[in-house]
């Protein structure tokens, strides 16, 4: 949790830092920091049972910048530890001390830098440590600067891998240059683009517009007229019948009145009525019946305004059953007129 709230540190100052003020371009330097180490090491030589764990500490650094892109350093840290003692059954602070040398690479000459040395940790034992990471360095005036840096330690003699943290502050002593403003380029001239006329909004200027005044509901081609699709319409209809009788019912003359204002609607359509009976009697009734039935259907469509020309009637008797079961419901249901009509209709696309 320490560790995160360190590197979460470094990524603030990062991205809140403004460029330098003014570089230094060689130098001494020296400063203070505070340390975080995050180890684990168990059954360390001449300590059976002894786990050392976290530390907290603080260390002083001298160094060299040499360049705009290197420089290098000298570290020393006082740790102290959190250690475990398994076979006393106890845990204690553990001093330790870290000695060490990094070179550090400035990336572009600028505040991140990379960096890699080799250290000696003197912890109830002496181990020696290759370390990689990365750190960030603001400079608040002309030669104080603060750094922030995470590295991750490689064990040579055990074999650990841990990582460490930490936050300074510095002073270098050395050669500053301030860098010069660069020359800016004069303005290009700003050209005022006047935006085409679209008098219907319909994304097509007037100019190009063989359609001018589209209703905004409409989807519109490159020309700037309404866009149509072909869609089919249907329209059915269902006449039931009692038993033996070809009268139709007036609960039925508001569908059938629906059929007839779908064929003026769309006077290219015309229309089949089905006449059906259910199984009861002989077939060559039945027959008859069920013409007799759609003939009484095909009035009412006359009657509501539909040419005789469009309607034709069939009776098919009880050879297309809806429903086969010998029952009073079946038969109910089978003794019926159907229609059903569709046709194709050049519908605007909307937007």
């Amino acid at each position: 949790m320490k560790l995160k709230s360190l590197t979460i540190a470094i990524a603030l100052a990062a991205t809140s830092a403004s460029a330098f003020a003014a570089e230094k371009t060689e130098g001494f330097y020296i400063g203070v920091f505070g340390d975080y180490y995050d180890a684990s090491w168990k059954n360390l030589n001449m300590h059976t049972g002894l786990e050392v764990n976290e530390s907290l500490g603080w260390g002083a650094e001298a160094g060299y910048r040499f360049s705009d892109y290197w420089s290098a350093r000298l570290e020393y840290a006082n740790m102290d530890f959190n250690a475990l003692d398994r076979v006393a059954s106890n845990r204690n602070d553990v001093d330790g001390e870290r000695y060490g040398i990094d070179a550090l690479y400035h990336f572009g000459g600028g505040p991140f830098y990379g960096l890699f040395g080799v250290k000696e940790m003197k912890v109830a034992t002496d181990n020696t440590f290759l370390n990689a990471g990365v750190g960030y360095q603001h400079f608040i005036t002309d030669g104080l600067f603060f750094n922030a840096e995470t590295s991750v330690y490689q064990g040579l003699d055990r074999g650990y891998t841990d990582v460490g943290a930490k936050i300074g502050i510095n002073y270098l002593f050395g050669q500053s240059s301030v860098a010069e403003e660069p020359v800016q380029p004069a303005p290009e001239p700003v050209i005022v683009e006047v935006a085409p006329v679209d008098s219907d909004n319909d994304n097509i200027p007037d100019a190009d517009d063989k359609c001018p005044n589209t209703p905004m509901t409409d989807a519109v081609d490159g020309t700037g007229c309404t866009l149509y699709e072909d869609k089919e319409v249907t329209v059915s209809l269902l006449v039931t019948f009692p038993n033996n009788t070809s009268a139709v019912s007036t609960q039925y003359l508001n569908d059938i009145n629906k059929v007839a204002e779908f064929l003026k609607e769309y006077p290219d359509t015309t229309v089949l009525l089905e006449g059906h009976t259910s199984s009861v009697g002989k077939a060559s009734y039945n027959k008859w019946l069920s013409k007799k039935r759609a003939d009484a259907v095909a009035k009412k469509l006359v009657a509501d305004g539909v040419a005789e020309d469009r309607i034709t009637t069939v009776g098919l008797g009880e050879e297309r059953l809806k429903n086969e079961a010998n029952t009073k419901a079946a038969h109910e249901e089978n003794r019926r007129v159907e229609a059903h009509i569709k046709t194709i209709k050049n519908v605007k696309v909307l937007r």
